[in-house]
């Protein structure tokens, strides 16, 4: 396996991953908040996490990748009620909305996705233990609270000072019932009309912070490779995962990785600042191939300033890249075979560099037309292997049959034939001296957006690009 060096958060600095065991690779990263509908803030993370543990794999790793599901949080009882419908059932509308969205962006299933509410149990357990040692405190009232002024070490990520943080107010928490105000909830008190689960100190619902240091536990043990997630989460989210694992005596994620965002006019993509763009939206503009090639453009710790012209040149820029795939296959008589090469692989071993990674795929792009100029099949069957092998790793291979048996293939496969139908009228049209007819063919094509390329291995087509 080669060195691969990733950036960890708590250290500032790149370094060489050396998983907790010897082949293979255990990821937390903390999913969707299904409160409303997926936008492409959201889905770059999953994107960046799914490039991740798929060049794990490459690399020779046994990845287990957990990504979770909140499914109750104060933002789902807030909408349900204002939506007039079951909490559970708007946190289940919104949940296949985001599975909807990873599947169209080609974002492989982890090994397991965990929703909050499915993992009670574990989450009365670790308040048993945080309890049992003093770390955490029930005020009677059917909270519970971690006792920040207790812990060893915090905010170890953010690298704040903790006489310098706010009240931790989560929701409705009553400050007066803390011993400090700076404490966090694992637990709250049941509300009237709000979902409520028994525990030993009062009926209530887990704190957002709670249900992710359970979960990773249930399923990575007391000690996992890599914790992940949007760079928003440092604080107070995986402060305060931090916080109660440790005090409950677990090692949890030996490096922490955080996605940037999608900005607009430098801020970031939310709901509250009303400048969010939904994933099915920008999907009626382009393909999923094509929205995950952009979203994986810049590297995974730079902010991606979207714009309508950037998308669409992406694309387009994406579309020359299929079309000399295309053509190499056409030439060749065979698909492109998926191959790593020596520059991508240097590229992604140093911390995941995508951009130096798709500079190696515009060289294999420019040699690979040369090699299509010259005839000289060699060189068109290496550049095309080692594209291949490049978008493989991004999700964005356009012969993955993820994207190969899609409607809007099928409609390209039909337009292929009806075109090349037009085209053998045109031939025939030539061989008996039909001028005419030959251009008029040629020239009803270019009025529907059709270009045709006369080439020694015969005429080809292609969509006109649109600035």
């Amino acid at each position: 396996m080669s060195a691969i060096n990733l950036y960890d958060t708590a250290t500032r600095e790149v370094g060489k991953f050396t998983p907790i065991k010897a082949g293979e690779v255990s990821i937390y990263v903390c999913g969707a908040t299904v409160q409303a509908s997926p936008h492409i803030g959201h889905i770059r993370s999953a994107v960046n996490f799914d490039t991740l543990s798929r060049w794990l794999t490459k690399s020779g790793y046994d990845v287990t990748l957990i990504r979770n599901v909140t499914d109750i949080d104060d933002k789902i009882l807030h909408k349900a009620a204002h939506e007039k419908v079951s909490w559970w059932a708007l946190a289940m509308k919104y949940e296949r909305e985001f599975t909807a969205a990873f599947e169209a962006l080609n974002v492989a299933p982890p090994t397991y996705e965990p929703r909050a509410t499915g993992h009670i149990t574990q989450m009365i357990e670790l308040m048993q233990i945080l309890i049992d040692n003093g770390s955490a405190y029930a005020p009677g009232n059917g909270d519970v609270y971690l006792e920040v002024r207790k812990l060893k070490r915090y905010l170890t990520l953010s690298g704040q000072r903790i006489d310098g943080l706010l009240p931790a107010v989560d929701g409705d928490e009553v400050i007066s019932k803390k011993r400090d105000p700076r404490d966090f909830a694992l637990w709250k008190s049941a509300k009237p009309g709000e979902p409520s689960w028994p525990t030993p100190w009062g009926d209530g619902r887990p704190g957002w912070h709670l249900e992710c240091s359970a979960m990773a536990h249930a399923y990575l043990g007391e000690s996992f490779d890599i914790h992940g997630g949007g760079l928003d989460l440092i604080f107070p989210h995986h402060e305060n995962e931090i916080a109660q694992s440790e005090a409950a005596g677990y090692g949890f994620a030996k490096r922490w990785m955080h996605n940037a965002w999608v900005t607009q006019s430098g801020e970031k993509m939310s709901k509250s600042l009303g400048n969010s763009l939904l994933v099915d939206v920008i999907l009626q503009r382009v393909r999923g191939i094509e929205l995950r090639w952009y979203l994986s453009s810049a590297h995974y710790r730079s902010m991606l300033e979207y714009s309508q012209s950037a998308l669409d040149e992406s694309a387009i820029a994406f579309r020359r890249i299929e079309s000399f795939l295309k053509r190499a296959t056409e030439i060749t008589g065979s698909q492109p075979q998926a191959i790593i090469g020596k520059s991508f692989a240097a590229a992604m071993n140093d911390d995941l560099a995508v951009p130096a990674g798709l500079a190696t795929i515009a060289e294999n792009l420019r040699l690979g037309n040369q090699g299509i100029t010259d005839a000289d099949s060699a060189v068109i069957t290496k550049n095309a292997n080692e594209i291949r092998g490049a978008l493989e790793i991004l999700g964005c291979d356009p012969f993955d049959t993820h994207f190969a048996t899609g409607s809007s293939t099928d409609l390209t496969q039909a337009m292929d034939g009806v075109v090349k139908l037009a085209l053998a009228e045109r031939a025939s049209a030539r061989e008996r001296k039909d001028f005419a007819a030959s251009d008029a063919i040629r020239d009803g094509l270019l009025a529907l957006g059709i270009t045709i390329e006369d080439t020694a291995q015969g005429p080809r087509w292609s969509m006109i690009e649109k600035s």
